[in-house]
């Protein structure tokens, strides 16, 4: 396998345009809840460049219309988005021991669900070049579509906004397709997660829990369990 930095990157942008394409949607509809709770264009980009998350921009936009304080916003945003600390410890298994702290400095910035899983995805030690290459292309799309949806969110119908947010799923769809038809285990893992899910957003008791709360506990057991139930070999770890 071709190990060099060039390399990496041109596969992390080739890789990466779909998920632009994705972002410039779905941050497009978070413009338009930026400006229903008073932010101009250029407040909405800030909020884009410093917050990678959609749920969490929502959640913001949201408590900032409803007039919340700075602390609740903190405190929900640090609820919301704590499924990237599980995400960014599972990352840090993929890099080199020898990797420089900077590099997992910036890298845990620009954690996202997508970027996360295609960089997982790599059967080697993740080289942070791949990384890169698909923030240069997601990370201006995710900014730029949350600025476009505050400047012209209120011309397009309603109906075309609403099939915009549908392009996230398309990408999640396709991030777990293809490990799980390789392996018997993970479409089973994959598919036991679905059906937990639905189950917890109907439940009487766990689903008044927030989805970024029962997105953790989620993580953390079925992760748990699939680790004991079907450890992952050293040799594989390593290859």
């Amino acid at each position: 396998m071709n190990t060099s930095t060039s390399y990496w990157l041109k596969k992390g942008i080739h890789n990466g345009m779909p998920i632009a394409l994705g972002y410039l949607a779905v941050s497009f509809t978070l413009g338009i809840a930026a400006k229903n709770a008073g932010l101009t264009a250029l407040q909405a980009a800030l909020a884009s460049i410093t917050c990678h998350a959609s749920a969490g921009e929502f959640a913001g936009f949201t408590l900032i219309a409803a007039l919340a304080t700075y602390t609740e916003i903190a405190v929900m945003e640090l609820i919301i988005n704590a499924r990237y600390f599980l995400m960014s410890c599972a990352l840090s298994q993929k890099l080199d021991n020898k990797m420089p702290f900077f590099h997992r400095l910036i890298m845990g910035l620009f954690v996202t669900d997508e970027i996360f899983g295609l960089c997982v995805s790599v059967p080697e030690k993740l080289n942070p070049a791949y990384m890169y290459g698909m923030v240069l292309v997601a990370s201006p799309a995710w900014v730029l579509g949350t600025y476009f949806g505050v400047l012209f969110g209120n011309i397009l119908p309603a109906s075309i906004v609403s099939a915009l947010s549908v392009g996230l799923y398309g990408m999640f769809i396709a991030i777990i397709i293809p490990p799980a038809r390789k392996n018997k285990i993970v479409a089973c893992v994959v598919a036991i997660s679905m059906i937990i899910s639905c189950i917890f957003s109907y439940a009487p008791v766990v689903s008044s829990i927030s989805s970024g709360t029962r997105i953790i506990i989620l993580t953390v057991v079925i992760s748990l369990a699939a680790a004991v139930l079907f450890p992952v070999k050293e040799n594989e770890c390593q290859n």
